[in-house]
């Protein structure tokens, strides 16, 4: 159980305190099964995302991690932190923002975000095609949570979303660090 400082995913025990079962995550052992699911309440996500082929691979690699979730997706920064600040809607669990998007660009939406006091505690997950050291270092300093290079596969999509949910069960990305910031399909690959 997640309140007593652990909980049961799969095969493995994840403990609060201990990051390394992360390094453990494959397609067969990491699925979440429907016990250990049940009476979760769904995540909800804001996905930032422009492209609608990369909305769709979300949606369908977030259905494949069979974890509860409920999703909205908007178009730009723009329509995100209006989204964020919009009292008739629920503040969002975790938002997943595509750093190139048109309008407002998800770093320029981050900082917005970030200096937000009603919105800077929502963990933010920037996605990018690069793997760009300065890229990278910007978003770490403008306040992100994680930065996930958009994987090549589906199933290193799939693979990376059960990396993030595990981070965000374990409150690993309240207060996040360099070493475990990035994350792409070959560094989980590489620890497999």
């Amino acid at each position: 159980m997640l309140g007593c400082g652990n909980f049961f995913l799969g095969n493995y025990i994840v403990l609060l305190e201990i990051v390394k079962p992360l390094d453990m995550i494959s397609s067969e052992n990491s699925a979440p099964t429907n016990k250990d699911l049940q009476g979760k309440e769904p995540i909800k996500i804001i996905l930032a995302e422009d492209d609608k082929d990369d909305q769709e691979l979300f949606m369908e690699a977030l259905n494949a991690t069979k974890v509860p979730s409920e999703v909205i997706t908007v178009g730009n920064g723009e329509e995100l932190v209006s989204t964020l600040k919009d009292p008739a809607e629920p503040k969002p669990d975790i938002v997943f923002i595509d750093i190139n998007m048109p309008v407002k660009g998800g770093k320029q939406a981050l900082e917005e975000i970030k200096s937000d006091e009603k919105l800077k505690e929502i963990p933010a997950v920037m996605l990018s095609t690069s793997n760009h050291p300065n890229e990278i270092e910007e978003t770490f300093n403008k306040g992100a949570n994680l930065f996930v290079q958009k994987p090549s596969s589906f199933s290193g999509f799939i693979l990376i979303l059960k990396k993030v949910f595990i981070l965000h069960w374990t409150k690993a990305l309240v207060n996040p660090v360099k070493n475990i910031f990035f994350v792409s399909e070959k560094n989980i690959s590489q620890q497999d």
